[in-house]
């Protein structure tokens, strides 16, 4: 199934998702400027472009070929009441052939954290990859001491897997991540949290 970039766009109750256009660098780069202790615990250490426009450019190139590649689905969570900027949701490393899964990974800005956007987003998501891509499973990973991103995902119907050790580059450090997954089928029954 081919997607074409200028149609994808999924609605939620409040939230427009969609690819990211170049009329998003303000609000992209202020948001993640404000959020910047908010989120670099948890994420990749930023390039010293990282708030460049040229960065963003090249964030809207890529995010182009991902999805008429169908390797990505890189999309922006707008708030359709003001149509803010909350955060951006990933999905990634889109793999066919015997796998049909791809990876999650996602962002909330600090204004907008723990006001229920991204479990929306994961939500329209998954059901999106499932039904329109055809994907069979969705993976994610975050930090053990992530209880936050834990939560989120367990509350979203992801099931704890188990453990990978330096599994990403996070902050500088090679970093062990718990791992999750999602199936368009599972029977696997309840949320069984690991210990990590």
């Amino acid at each position: 199934m081919l997607l074409n970039r200028r149609k994808v766009r999924i609605e939620t109750e409040r939230l427009t998702l969609r690819p990211p256009v170049h009329a998003d660098f303000h609000g992209w780069a202020a948001l993640r400027l404000q959020s910047q202790p908010y989120l670099t615990p948890w994420e990749p250490s930023w390039a010293a472009d990282h708030l460049s426009r040229k960065s963003f450019t090249n964030r809207i190139y890529w995010a182009r070929r991902s999805v008429a590649g169908e390797t990505a689905l890189p999309l922006f969570l707008i708030r359709r009441a003001d149509n803010m900027l909350v955060g951006a949701i990933t999905l990634d490393n889109i793999r066919r052939g015997p796998a049909q899964a791809g990876t999650l990974g996602y962002w909330t800005g600090l204004p907008f954290a723990r006001h229920g956007y991204m479990r929306e987003a994961i939500g329209a998501v998954v059901h999106h990859a499932f039904s329109k891509l055809d994907l069979s499973r969705i993976e994610a990973a975050c930090l053990p001491e992530n209880q936050a991103s834990r939560g989120l995902l367990e509350k979203s119907g992801f099931k704890y897997e188990g453990v990978a050790q330096s599994y990403l580059q996070i902050n500088g450090r090679w970093r062990t991540h718990v791992l999750y997954a999602s199936l368009r089928h599972d029977r696997r029954g309840k949320t069984l949290t690991g210990q990590a």
